[in-house]
């Protein structure tokens, strides 16, 4: 605990990113490196260390990502709720703020004025595939191309853009 408490804690943080989580997660990790000691094969221990660490985390953050559900069930269990007030309570939450939105906006304006400026052949395929969706065979069908013409469209098209836009421009 000693030696590898430290680095364990750091391992666990730098999953999890909060010291509250970090700390109960590396108490588990060195409980469980205990209990598992009698099956070390004696190679790499702070391999082994590392890799009971990280695990544990990951585990931890999935579990947490699953409470909200459970904890909003069981409040609707113990509450004696109907479907309906469980729904208005999910309908309760805050909408996206207008900043957002319109950040949203004008970021969609932005990808669409860089689309406009693709070559035309390149620009009909992309469109289709990334802003309308649509599949391989149905741009095809409304372009009149083969699908593997579609999709070395696609290729070409992703590479032009590799060549002509800098990546700074979309974040």
């Amino acid at each position: 605990m000693q030696a590898y408490g430290a680095y364990i804690y750091k391992t666990v943080y730098a999953v999890l990113h909060s010291p509250h989580d970090a700390e109960d997660v590396t108490q588990e990790v060195l409980l469980l490196i205990y209990r598992s000691l009698p099956n070390y094969r004696m190679d790499g221990l702070k391999t082994w260390i590392t890799r009971i660490a990280v695990n544990r985390a990951i585990d931890f953050k999935r579990s947490k990502a699953r409470r909200p559900e459970q904890l909003m069930e069981q409040d609707a269990v113990e509450g004696q709720q109907t479907e309906y007030e469980a729904e208005g309570m999910l309908n309760a939450l805050p909408a996206p703020a207008a900043e957002s939105i319109a950040l949203r906006a004008e970021e969609l304006r932005y990808i669409h004025a860089k689309v406009d400026e693709l070559p035309d052949h390149y620009r009909e395929v992309i469109h289709a595939f990334y802003i309308e969706e649509k599949t391989y065979e149905q741009i095809a069908v409304e372009t009149g191309l083969e699908r593997k013409s579609v999709e070395s469209r696609l290729y070409r098209a992703r590479n032009w853009m590799r060549q002509h836009w800098r990546k700074e421009d979309f974040e």
